[in-house]
């Protein structure tokens, strides 16, 4: 019985202590200002609890990730299309870019927090290696264009769809904010994704580990925070933005 009790007051401590965490990162003006004193005061915790359970403010800061991302990686597991694995290729990247891009708006400081924790480089971290892993498998799951083809298929329909929803909510239906022209991603010898002429072409795996790196950066907690706070983009104008984007880069065709 005591036991028993024991692990329910732990288990109850630690969600006390990953709800003050967020709640805190979510109010903070940055999330430097956050401390462990902070978070064990408004979770109603000793300090030393804190260190005992999660090592230090790097761990707490990546458990509370952890458990708030963990229903989106359940849905990108086992989920119904388009983020979970029964959907088609293209649309799934979408979603699954569109996902993590909405959980960093919706946890900005918490995502930066994890960034600027200073646990070595954020593309090591458990959670980046995940990510990169499922998007890198479904980019390979891509038609691949016939030897020599150049392609028709344009931005396609999840592309259009993608950057369409995310421009209604917004109310805008410009294709650049800024008005800049994007390069055409079959430019020189390159087709879809990146890939580069057949000819020599270097394994389709390694084009699709970098494409992954790339479309993924598109996402990061510091360019998301850059956007919102600086350059004052709303929510749905920055998907709408990485809609188009990545829709480029899966098309075989410059978007016009």
């Amino acid at each position: 019985m005591a036991e028993r009790k024991a692990r329910a007051d732990a288990l109850r401590n630690r969600e006390a202590v990953l709800t003050a965490a967020d709640e805190l990162f979510a109010r903070s003006a940055s999330p430097r200002s956050v401390s462990m004193d902070d978070i064990a005061a408004a979770a109603g915790v000793g300090k030393g609890t804190l260190f005992r359970r999660f090592g230090d403010r790097t761990g707490l800061i990546r458990e509370v990730f952890e458990a708030r991302i963990e229903p989106l990686r359940h849905a990108v597991e086992e989920g119904p299309a388009p983020l979970g694995p029964s959907a088609a290729p293209r649309d799934r990247v979408l979603a699954l870019l569109d996902a993590l891009l909405r959980f960093k708006l919706d946890h900005r400081h918490l995502s930066l927090a994890l960034e600027e924790s200073g646990s070595g480089s954020p593309y090591e971290g458990a959670s980046y290696a995940w990510w990169h892993n499922v998007l890198r498998e479904t980019l390979q799951r891509l038609p691949h264009p016939p030897e020599g083809s150049q392609g028709t298929e344009g931005t396609g329909d999840a592309g259009r769809a993608g950057a369409a929803e995310a421009d209604a909510e917004s109310g805008s239906t410009e294709k650049d904010a800024d008005g800049c022209t994007t390069p055409n991603p079959r430019a020189g010898a390159t087709d879809w994704a990146g890939a580069t002429d057949r000819a020599g072409a270097p394994d389709r795996a390694e084009d699709c580990d970098f494409t992954a790196h790339a479309l993924l950066a598109a996402t990061r907690a510091d360019l998301v925070e850059y956007l919102a706070a600086q350059e004052g983009m709303t929510p749905h104008r920055i998907r709408a933005q990485l809609a188009t984007y990545v829709s480029r880069v899966l098309s075989e065709e410059q978007a016009t």
